[in-house]
């Protein structure tokens, strides 16, 4: 399955987790059903999956965690704020850098409309 299609599974489960909690919850909450969501839609799913920074011939487990991974290949940040910032993007574009990874999807949930807490990031590798 390419990164795409596998978008657009984590997009349409995330609508339904959003469609049946509402925004104001905490991000654990969402992570967690997420999760579920996917995993019940026979997608293999990661979660907290440890991402270790390499430099030259430095490893270091510092403690880096994806909130999940699907299928091997896409990347999901889970947010519930009041709204994005620079900071956000930043880290989910190092953990694709990091893990190098094409596609990462930063979901806030604590929006009216989900669609308006989406946002889709290619790494340029």
């Amino acid at each position: 399955m390419k990164e795409n299609e596998i978008s657009g599974k984590i997009i349409h489960a995330a609508i339904r987790v959003h469609t049946a909690l509402g925004p104001g919850l905490l991000e654990h909450a969402y992570k967690e059903c997420l999760y579920s969501a996917l995993k019940n839609d026979g997608l293999i799913v990661d979660k907290e999956k440890p991402m270790p920074l390499i430099f030259e011939d430095v490893k270091l487990d510092c403690g880096y965690r994806l909130d999940l991974l699907v299928e091997k290949k896409v990347v999901v940040e889970v947010k519930s704020v009041e709204a994005f910032n620079d900071v956000h993007m930043a880290q989910i574009l190092t953990y694709l850098k990091l893990g190098n990874y094409a596609l990462g999807l930063l979901i806030n949930f604590n929006v009216a409309l989900l669609k308006h807490g989406i946002r889709r990031v290619a790494n340029g590798m």
